[in-house]
């Protein structure tokens, strides 16, 4: 089988370090087509789903909240850069670890707070929880809990857009565990066959819960594309200048030419799979070696470096951005929870295909 494109790096080794990632592009802002007020709404946001997730983690250990929390820490320049690079009609869909996503696309700290507490005056009006952010206004269709199940939601989205000639994209994000679902390779299949214009993206943290990549996967996980014969490549998650050079690379072909592509980013979480998990498979020496790279402090140097702000003008953002989060978990804890009789509210489209069903519950 002839490969439709090559990776853009030598691996150095199948076993998941930081030697792994591919290196970073040596284009810097300027070059690709970026200001200096870009890089520090980018550097802004970045730090707001850190900030935010730091304190949501506080909240949830304090019992401010229940049920699933999955941290997107060390992972962000993932969501920003996506969300820099496609339009804002483009199609987003992504897995349970989503907060980053939410607040790129539109959700703001306040609504997504109360979202985690439970609040009607949350992003799904307390009904979804940390796994489902969801704003269809901007075109964010969710946070699924579903192992590889949202894949095909994706292509989905994609074929949508190329019936109605509207020239936008879908790109769908998943863990390197979802690779192994058999959903991922039904939505390939079907894209390569239908020529739908859709990015499909592993953010391959190099581990499914506490499995690591190389004993759940045969193979290098952007070789799965071969199969279809899908143009891919592999990118380094964690340096936001690579993930905008690649992706607008890939966004403009999938777009000019109505293609698929498999894009595998490596990347790496600094915390567990989720609030239960103490990471206790991983060591402090793989932990630190990762957290040398870093993409918040990287772009903090980078800044500094090319001297589009001074240290005293990057903490003063990290201040302002630390009282936008205080001030949502205050919004979150005096918000109301939802009213009972909102129930079956935005289960269907139609109000009348449930009037029946609300006369007989308990809420009666």
């Amino acid at each position: 089988m002839t490969k439709t494109a090559e990776t853009s790096f030598t691996p150095t080794g199948f076993v998941y370090k930081s030697t792994t990632l591919p290196p970073a592009t040596k284009k810097d802002h300027k070059k690709l087509g970026l200001s200096n007020d870009d890089i520090i709404a980018l550097f802004r946001e970045m730090y707001l789903q850190r900030r935010f997730e730091e304190r949501a983690a506080q909240m949830y250990q304090k019992g401010k909240f229940g049920g699933f929390l999955h941290l997107y820490i060390g992972q962000e320049a993932i969501s920003s850069a996506t969300n820099f690079v496609l339009k804002p009609e483009d199609d987003i869909i992504t897995a349970y670890r989503d907060h980053g996503f939410g607040l790129v696309r539109g959700i703001s700290a306040r609504a997504g707070m109360a979202e985690l507490f439970g609040k009607g005056t949350g992003c799904s009006k307390g009904k979804g929880g940390s796994m489902h952010f969801f704003n269809a206004e901007q075109h964010f269709w969710g946070g699924h809990g579903i192992v590889g199940a949202h894949i095909p939601v994706g292509a989905g989205l994609a074929f949508a857009n190329k019936y109605l000639k509207n020239d936008r994209i879908s790109i769908s994000f998943f863990g390197d565990g979802a690779v192994d679902q058999g959903a991922l390779h039904e939505a390939f299949n079907l894209a390569q066959l239908w020529k739908l214009p859709a990015i499909f993206v592993v953010e391959n943290n190099g581990y499914s819960m506490g499995t690591a990549v190389q004993r759940h996967t045969a193979t290098e996980i952007y070789k799965r594309a071969l199969a279809y014969d899908m143009k891919y490549d592999v990118v380094n998650g964690m340096d936001l200048l690579s993930m905008i050079d690649k992706l607008q690379e890939v966004s403009r072909d999938v777009r000019e030419n109505s293609i698929p592509y498999f894009l595998e980013i490596r990347t790496y979480r600094y915390k567990g799979h989720s609030m239960s998990d103490p990471g206790n498979y991983r060591t402090k020496e793989e932990l630190d070696e990762f957290k040398q790279i870093d993409p918040i402090e990287r772009l903090k140097t980078y800044m500094v470096d090319k001297k589009i702000l001074k240290e005293d003008e990057i903490e003063s953002i990290m201040d302002e951005v630390n009282e936008e989060v205080l001030e949502a978990i205050e919004f979150a804890e005096n918000s109301d929870f939802p009213d009972p009789d909102s129930l079956y509210d935005h289960i269907f489209t139609g109000e009348q295909l449930i009037h029946d069903h609300k006369k007989t519950t308990f809420l009666d």
